[in-house]
């Protein structure tokens, strides 16, 4: 508990450090609480002034959280740790990663022979034939394509636009429930999330135009393939979507189109409607393999140029060999055809077991991607019950902010027979008299 860790420092900065160290060491847990700001500052000698100078230090740095009355904890992912994903305990079924199926991914082939070069690839950090494939893959789904670069995954490239166009205490719009490492790197940035509500089609425009009209600078949201959902844009939500996006011109939109080539759903994407300030951001993770750490940009102009500019002064460029091996996968057509197999399974298999739950009056959503998202009263017994029936599911607490609980079943690797068992796993669990424990 936080009451073991003795927090030291006669400065703003002497403090701040001591709670960070304490993270990172492991004396302040995520959701401990912490002093007091008056209490500590008593403890320490200083003014109340220095202690709320390191609070706000520290919130906005998103190593703690402030609750109103329940007062101020370390965040639930803060920046300092690097948490990893709970190690599945052995024997169960896991079905909680969001992962592809590796039998849909191809053999990854890195080019035979790289030869040296004098210097950096500053001057020319893109490979022409990557940048040629990468604006027909965009162009493909009608997102302009003039203004085109790489980076190394869809969350550092939304990290560095982020950071580039807003500042600390800035608003960020992000969808609710949404992709949880979003949720953990916006406060990260020091930046506050608001969240905007999710339904079938995706962001809800009421909901949006309340958190721009709050004062959100920016909105991060996928088209299709939403996590944990599998909402996707339909044309006629697009569209409003984008009229109230022209209410608010400033604003930078980012668009995750991370399930692009498995999403299983048409693009309809709000890149393609016309914003002034945007990027559309393309990885190759779920449909080429999850260690090929490359994304695609598509954006305006401005936005480009702040991107890059950043990216310069920093790792500067995209690994060249890792470009060749996108390239080559790209241009492949037996890799197309896997992937195009691959998105066909994924459908199948989320259909399965959205149609096995409904057998038993069990109410899930997954249009379109990898998972498939289960409205539930207590997420806890949940995923305890599934657990000793041999599923290993994942809590929806961690993809949520205001929206209800639920929990998250990656469907990639499902076969439709198996998702029959899980199906009465988890009616079972829900009991006979909660039939409708979903609904």
């Amino acid at each position: 508990m936080a009451a073991q860790y003795a927090i030291e420092g006669a400065t703003a900065k002497g403090i701040a450090a001591s709670v960070e160290r304490g993270v990172s060491e492991g004396g302040l847990a995520p959701g401990d609480a912490l002093p007091p700001v008056r209490r500590l500052a008593d403890e320490l000698g200083v003014s109340p002034g220095t202690v709320a100078t390191a609070y706000k230090e520290l919130r906005q740095r998103g190593l703690i959280v402030t609750r109103g009355r329940g007062g101020t904890v370390v965040a639930e992912v803060p920046s300092v740790a690097s948490r990893r994903p709970p190690r599945v305990p052995a024997g169960l079924v896991d079905l909680a990663g969001g992962h592809p199926d590796p039998a849909f991914l191809p053999v990854l082939r890195p080019p035979a022979t790289v030869a040296p070069v004098y210097g950096s690839h500053r001057a020319a950090p893109r490979l022409a034939h990557l940048e040629a494939l990468t604006r027909a893959w965009f162009e493909r789904d009608g997102v302009p394509a003039e203004h085109v670069t790489f980076a190394h995954g869809a969350l550092d490239c939304i990290a560095r636009l982020l950071s580039t166009e807003l500042r600390p205490g800035d608003a960020v719009a992000v969808e609710d429930p949404g992709f949880h490492h979003l949720l953990d790197l916006v406060p990260a940035l020091g930046l506050r999330t608001v969240p905007v509500a999710v339904d079938g089609e995706g962001l809800v425009p009421e909901s949006l135009r309340a958190a721009l009209r709050g004062g959100a600078r920016a909105v991060v949201c996928s088209p299709r393939g939403q996590c944990p959902t599998g909402a996707f844009f339909t044309r006629a939500r697009r569209d409003e979507l984008a009229a109230v996006l022209r209410e608010f011109p400033e604003v930078l939109v980012v668009e995750d189109d991370h399930n692009a080539e498995v999403g299983g759903a048409a693009a309809y994407t709000l890149a393609a409607a016309g914003p002034a300030r945007w990027a559309q951001v393309r990885t190759v993770s779920k449909h080429l393999g999850i260690d090929l750490r490359w994304a695609g940009v598509a954006c305006d102009a401005v936005t480009l140029a702040r991107h890059d500019g950043r990216m310069l002064m920093t790792s500067g460029w995209v690994s060249h060999v890792l470009q060749e091996t996108v390239a080559g996968l790209l241009a492949d057509d037996a890799v197309r055809r896997l992937v195009a197999a691959g998105e066909e399974a994924y459908a199948e298999r989320r259909a399965a077991l959205i149609g096995a739950l409904g057998a038993y009056r069990i109410r899930a959503v997954g249009a379109s991607g990898l998972n498939v998202w289960v409205p539930v009263r207590d997420e806890s017994a949940v995923v305890n019950g599934l657990r000793t029936q041999g599923w290993w599911v994942a809590a929806g607490a961690r993809f949520r902010i205001a929206a209800p609980p639920a929990v998250r079943i990656t469907t990639a690797t499902l076969a439709p027979a198996d998702a029959l068992r899980l199906a009465a796993d988890f009616a079972e669990v829900l009991g006979d008299a909660q039939a409708t424990y979903g609904g």
